[in-house]
């Protein structure tokens, strides 16, 4: 008869053993415990003190089951509290406490700030454990659906006639109802309760209430953008075909490998010797030349300097983008045209044509036309990318769930944070 491994489920142990001792000694979630030690946590305190009631549990343990559940890929309140009783892992992070998806959805809410504020401290880790040099960052965006839909949005010349044709309903039923009462009236008497609308008009009261919303938000839009070129407000004209989304009204529909669709713009700027995340944020506006220069400033800011050299694909190029480099000190590495993916790898990043109209322009074409230009260039593409694909890929983060800028940006900072973790704790793997 064959033999088997001794099956005994139900056997009992004279003393429990220790979560720890049935965790991997690789598991990043060993890291995760160590790293939660060394943060500071006195600006979720703060919010705390003035709060009364029953204890919260400890934002530690909340932070941690946010940070470990990104580099396992599971981001839903719900499957989180649902791995907090089952997976071994993080029943040893959570302490054996059992957050419910409420509480856990809520902490996520209430301290969006709090929770950004950590990738400045797990940044901080990595540089002393000299993961950050700034000796080359790449720059790059990647567009992550919004969690709306893009057939959710309407042009504000749709919701100009959208309007009209609702108030017309709307009247067509205010006078139906009128003529439906005077009938009733000389049916059953003038006191029965013949005036409420019918209840089909709740329905486009609705909508035409969430159009007049949308509409009023891009009338403000363009008004904002008037008075910021100094023009007059008042005489504002918003486009036709400018558009905004009833569920997530501040994503935008950009253009994905995927066609167009409801996104965010998510940024990131990589260290090229560890992989490290140096900087992030997330934007509505789909162009990336727009963010280099807010990018070229968080990254002085949270790491005390600018880089020495920084590489980006021909998004970012502009003659505005190549001077502020150049003021910062940066030996810039920028494309001026797009790839094509027929393309060979080695092809030049920059077309053969000079132009004395923009001396910034001319100037990255003679460096990008040198072979230490092609080279350091080429460094792109093997520091960022790879960082997108194990973001959007290896730990499925391709939509955001939250709703709304600093929202979206609360969870695009912690995804670079739980990365940046990995590669710390995959430095001290290979120590």
């Amino acid at each position: 008869m064959r033999t088997y491994h001794e099956y005994t489920p139900d056997q009992s142990f004279l003393f429990p053993p220790s979560l720890q001792d049935l965790i991997a000694p690789d598991d990043p979630v060993r890291m995760v415990r160590q790293s939660l030690e060394s943060l500071d946590f006195s600006a979720f305190d703060r919010v705390y003190a003035a709060v009364y009631g029953r204890p919260p549990y400890h934002p530690k343990m909340m932070t941690g089951l946010f940070l470990y559940g990104v580099m396992r890929g599971i981001y839903s309140s719900r499957k989180l509290a649902d791995a907090c009783q089952r997976d071994v892992a993080f029943i040893y992070l959570a302490g054996r406490a059992t957050p419910d998806f409420h509480t856990i959805a809520e902490f996520r809410r209430r301290f969006h700030k709090e929770l950004k504020g950590l990738f400045a401290q797990v940044l901080g880790l990595c540089r002393e454990a000299g993961l950050v040099r700034l000796g080359h960052v790449s720059l790059d965006g990647t567009k992550l659906r919004a969690n709306a839909s893009k057939h959710k949005a309407m042009s504000y010349g749709r919701m100009l006639s959208k309007e009209r044709a609702l108030e017309e309903e709307i009247r067509g039923w205010l006078k139906e109802g009128e003529r439906q009462d005077r009938d009733d009236d000389r049916r059953y008497g003038p006191n029965d309760d013949g005036f409420s609308l019918p209840p089909e008009l709740r329905d486009p009261e609705t909508r035409l209430r969430k159009i007049q919303e949308a509409k009023a938000r891009l009338e403000a839009q363009a008004r904002a953008r008037a008075e910021g070129e100094g023009k007059d407000p008042a005489q504002a004209i918003v486009p036709e075909k400018a558009q905004t989304n009833f569920t997530d009204p501040e994503s935008r529909i950009m253009h994905t490998p995927d066609g167009f669709q409801q996104s965010y713009n998510a940024q990131a700027a990589v260290d090229a010797e560890s992989q490290v995340v140096v900087a992030c944020e997330v934007s509505a506006a789909p162009p990336d030349v727009q963010r280099l220069e807010p990018m070229l400033t968080r990254i002085t800011d949270l790491n005390g300097r600018a880089p020495d050299e920084l590489s980006a694909d021909a998004g970012y190029a502009s003659e505005s983008n190549f001077r502020a480099l150049q003021e910062a000190h940066v030996n810039a590495f920028i494309a001026l045209r797009r790839y094509h993916h027929d393309e060979p790898p080695d092809a030049d990043p920059a077309p053969p044509r000079s132009s004395h109209r923009w001396p910034q322009r001319q100037a990255m074409r003679e460096k990008l036309a040198t072979v230490e230009g092609k080279a350091r260039y080429k460094l792109r593409k093997q520091t960022v990318e790879p960082v997108f694909g194990q973001i959007k890929s290896a730990r499925g983060l391709r939509q955001f769930l939250c709703r709304g800028l600093e929202a979206v940006e609360t969870e695009w900072s912690l995804a670079c944070t739980a990365h940046n973790l990995l590669k710390l704790h995959g430095a001290a793997q290979t120590a």
